[in-house]
C-alpha cells in the first residue's frame, strides 16, 4: 500500500513522456472508490497540471459518484478507463468488493460528464466462451460504444487465487479481438496487458485481427 505520490514527481514523469513521444498520459490508483479529501484534491491538481503539458490525461481511480467526474472533467481529464473485467455472470466468481451494476453506474458518470471511455475485459479468468461474448454484448449496448476497449490476458500473480490459470491460447486472444473490433467498429481495440508475454507472432496476428 503506497500514498498518493507527489504531485511534481508525476508532471515530471508526464513531462518526459511528452518529450519520448507520448501523446496520453495515464495514472492510476487501485482504490475501491475514490474518496473525497486531501488525496483527491491532488489528483485534480495533478489532472491539470498534465493537462497544461498539452497531453490527453487518462486516469483509473476505481468508481466514481457523479460529481467527481465532473470535478476530474472540469480540470481536464480526456478519458477514464474502468473495466468491466468479464461478462456479468462470471463477474460474481472473480470480484467481491463492488458489483457489475456498481461498474456501469461509474461508467455512466464518466460518459455524462464528457469524458471518453476506456472499457474492456481480462481474458484467462476461467471463462466460458459465453462469458466473453456476454461481455462484447454489454460493451456493445454502450451508447455511444466507449472510445476505447482494451483487451487484457491475465497476468498470474503468485498468491492469489488465480495464480494456476492456463495461460490463453493466442488463437482464442486473436479471435477475440477480430469479434470485437467487428461489433465495436469506430472503438480503439487495445492490445493491453499481457503483451510482453505473447510472441511477436502473435502479436502481429492481433493486430492483423483488428487491434489498433
Amino acid at each position: 500500500c503506497h500514498h498518493v505520490l507527489d504531485v511534481e514527481h508525476v508532471v515530471a514523469c508526464a513531462r518526459r513522456a511528452r518529450e519520448n513521444g507520448s501523446t496520453r498520459f495515464c495514472m492510476g490508483a487501485a482504490w475501491r472508490q475514490i474518496r473525497d479529501g486531501s488525496e483527491f484534491e491532488r489528483i485534480l491538481d495533478m489532472v491539470r497540471r498534465v493537462s497544461d503539458l498539452d497531453l490527453e490525461v487518462c486516469c483509473t481511480l476505481g468508481m466514481l459518484t457523479a460529481g467527481q467526474a465532473e470535478r476530474l472533467a472540469e480540470a481536464g481529464l480526456t478519458a477514464y478507463n474502468h473495466n468491466l473485467d468479464t461478462g456479468p455472470d462470471h463477474y460474481s466468481n472473480i470480484i467481491s468488493t463492488r458489483s457489475f451494476d456498481d461498474r456501469l453506474r461509474t461508467i455512466d458518470s464518466v460518459r455524462k460528464a464528457g469524458m471518453s471511455v476506456c472499457c474492456g475485459g481480462i481474458l484467462g479468468m476461467g471463462q466460458t466462451l459465453e462469458d466473453r461474448v456476454a461481455l462484447v454484448r454489454v460493451l456493445a449496448s454502450f451508447e455511444p460504444h466507449p472510445e476505447s476497449v482494451p483487451v487484457n490476458t491475465l497476468v498470474p500473480v503468485k498468491g492469489t487465487p488465480l495464480e494456476d490459470e492456463p495461460p490463453v491460447d493466442s488463437l482464442e486472444l486473436v479471435r477475440m479481438i477480430a469479434t470485437t473490433r467487428i461489433v465495436l467498429p469506430r472503438s480503439r481495440v487495445r492490445l493491453s496487458a499481457g503483451r510482453s508475454e505473447m510472441s511477436i507472432e502473435t502479436q502481429a496476428l492481433c493486430f492483423l485481427a483488428g487491434a489498433n
